[in-house]
């Protein structure tokens, strides 16, 4: 089984990635967040840096690309190619309101016959290896069926499929029988994507689905990092390993932004997730919220770790 960190906009750019790989390294492809070409048709400052070789030492890293645009995609991927890279990923998942509006993400899947003729421009490419990530439609699950119609005509490095709906945002359950559809229908391999929040997740899809060879995991990673570990060996992440990866994190992104704000606004942003993972934890939860200054959030991070246990899984995250 191979295992993909998912794209998490703000939150698994190359600090991140480069602190999971230190901590535990069990990832077989890590995902960036997304890059939107723009006119200049050159990457910003925040997309180049991401996607640095030097900031990505030894570890298998696919640029994701967001856009409706085919130029635009094209121009993106030769200049990610210089960098180095020979796989990119399409983005046709993202639910945002924002992104959705101007036809991208989820929003693109309304748009079949506009999304069969930017498909048919970017894989005139040849020597770029080019990934989807995909939910099942925008407004109903049956969209997929003519999706996959669409998919089928190209050679897709790999079809990942977040079985949920635009609409469904995050909500509801994942439609696996869309997904074992998916499997039947595809002529390109298939990775799952979607609600695994604890090993038990992860053995009860393995077991209706076991021909499927790849997982991309995104919110429970981030809230147990010690997820995959757990799957594989049943060992529960240690308490002194997770402060260590918060602190190494929380360093890291002082270092980058020079100054504390920005650091404490990202590290809140990690907190969304990761702090399902401890015992009783909405006051905590509540003062990391509110600390302005790094002593204050420093002491609530103390007092968390020190006050609270780690518990198994974070299926409140389901909700």
């Amino acid at each position: 089984m191979k295992h993909y960190l998912a794209p998490m906009e703000g939150i698994t750019g190359y600090i991140y990635r480069n602190s999971y790989e230190k901590f535990f390294g069990n990832i077989d492809k890590y995902f960036t967040p997304f890059i939107v070409p723009n006119k200049s048709k050159s990457l910003k400052t925040k997309e180049l840096r991401d996607i640095l070789p030097e900031n990505n030492k030894k570890m298998n890293i696919v640029p994701q690309i967001l856009t409706n645009d085919s130029e635009g995609f094209v121009v993106t991927s030769r200049k990610l190619q210089e960098l180095g890279y020979n796989e990119v990923n399409l983005n046709l998942g993202c639910p945002s309101g924002t992104v959705v509006s101007k036809n991208r993400g989820s929003g693109f899947l309304a748009k079949r016959e506009e999304l069969d003729m930017f498909l048919d421009e970017i894989f005139k490419m040849k020597d770029m290896k080019i990934s989807i990530k995909t939910r099942i439609g925008k407004d109903s699950p049956e969209e997929f069926y003519e999706l996959i119609k669409i998919y089928n005509k190209y050679p897709l490095e790999e079809l990942i499929i977040h079985p949920r709906t635009q609409k469904d945002f995050y909500g509801n359950k994942p439609n696996l029988d869309v997904f074992r559809d998916a499997l039947a229908l595809s002529t390109n391999e298939v990775c799952y994507n979607g609600d695994i929040f604890t090993a038990t997740d992860y053995n009860k899809l393995i077991k209706d689905f076991d021909e499927v060879k790849s997982l991309m995991l995104g919110r429970g990673i981030l809230a147990n990092p010690g997820l995959i570990n757990e799957i594989k060996n049943n060992t529960n992440i240690d308490k002194e390993v997770l402060k260590d990866f918060h602190d190494e994190i929380l360093n890291k992104y002082i270092e980058l932004f020079n100054e504390d704000r920005n650091a404490i606004f990202r590290m809140k942003e990690l907190w969304g997730y990761m702090i399902f993972i401890f015992s009783d934890n909405r006051k905590y939860a509540k003062k990391i919220k509110k600390s302005q200054k790094l002593s204050d959030y420093n002491e609530a991070v103390l007092s968390l770790f020190r006050e609270q246990e780690i518990i198994k899984g974070a299926g409140l995250l389901r909700n």
